[in-house]
């Protein structure tokens, strides 16, 4: 259990700092008015964005190895710390001004999700239902269609549905991850490869995976990081949380059900605060005019 909560916060710092890595270079990248698949192209050739990416590829191979330990609401409520993360990074590498309301913003964050990894009990990675990765897929499939027309908002309005489109669909990971992760400790290698080409969560993950990063770029180009950023953890942290404990058999230590959701609550309510902390500088002016 140790060893799952060290990978949730190793998974929080490595997005944490890849979100600001992003942000700058979606920043410097040529605005687009549509959900278009060539914005991650150009991304591609910036090294930043890349070094970001591969943080979010750790960062998200850290959490498959949390997720074999511990129930998904925790591991969540770790990850939305990485608001906190982005706070501190944003400070040391951009000179954004940390005020004093946010070093307390920081401290509750710290405390809810003692608070909430308190109460977790021991969840060994289980077999899921394949009704259940049918269920992950089908989501990742709709968020998928519907990215499209809502990739043509502009302004605040673009960045918050983007925003959130792009939670639900980290979220829709988060799910198909804990899905898996019993399919990576069961049986020899050959099995746990054919475990994974055979299940629908896996399909779910390569669906999910890229409409999360298309939209979180484009919803960074449309407002600041915080119009993009908040919905995206509430997204990301609520809707898997539901789903570990009413389909994935998560469930709190007997006696701590009401502790561990005030700190859910707690610790994903502070990181939104947080959010603020997403304002970083980018080369584009901060007074360009949006819709």
């Amino acid at each position: 259990m140790l060893v799952g909560l060290v990978c949730a916060v190793g998974t929080s710092l490595c997005y944490g700092s890849g979100s600001v890595l992003q942000a700058v270079a979606a920043g410097d990248a040529r605005l687009t008015t549509r959900l278009d698949p060539r914005l991650l192209l150009r991304l591609m050739r910036a090294w930043r964005y890349l070094l970001g990416l591969a943080l979010d590829g750790l960062g998200f191979v850290l959490s498959l190895v949390a997720l074999r330990s511990l129930p998904l609401y925790v591991v969540q409520a770790v990850v939305a710390s990485f608001l906190a993360v982005t706070a501190v990074a944003g400070a040391l590498v951009l000179g954004t001004r940390v005020r004093t309301a946010e070093r307390v913003a920081l401290v509750v964050v710290v405390l809810g999700l003692a608070l909430a990894s308190l109460s977790a009990a021991p969840e060994p990675a289980r077999a899921t239902s394949a009704g259940v990765q049918w269920l992950v897929l089908l989501a990742a499939t709709t968020l998928a269609l519907i990215s499209v027309p809502l990739g043509r908002l502009s302004g605040r309005r673009g960045a918050w549905v983007l925003g959130s489109v792009a939670g639900l669909a980290f979220g829709v990971v988060a799910v198909g991850a804990r899905a898996l992760s019993f399919s990576m400790t069961d049986g020899s290698l050959v099995a746990r490869i054919q475990a994974l080409v055979d299940a629908p969560a896996s399909y779910a993950l390569v669906v999910a995976a890229p409409v999360a990063l298309m939209t979180y770029a484009t919803a960074l180009q449309r407002g600041s990081v915080v119009e993009a950023t908040a919905p995206l953890v509430v997204g990301e942290t609520v809707l898997p949380a539901i789903v570990g404990l009413t389909l994935l058999g998560d469930h709190a230590r007997p006696g701590w059900g009401v502790a561990g959701g005030a700190g859910f609550v707690v610790a994903v309510g502070a990181a939104l605060l947080l959010s603020r902390f997403g304002e970083v500088t980018t080369s584009r002016a901060e007074g360009v005019e949006r819709e």
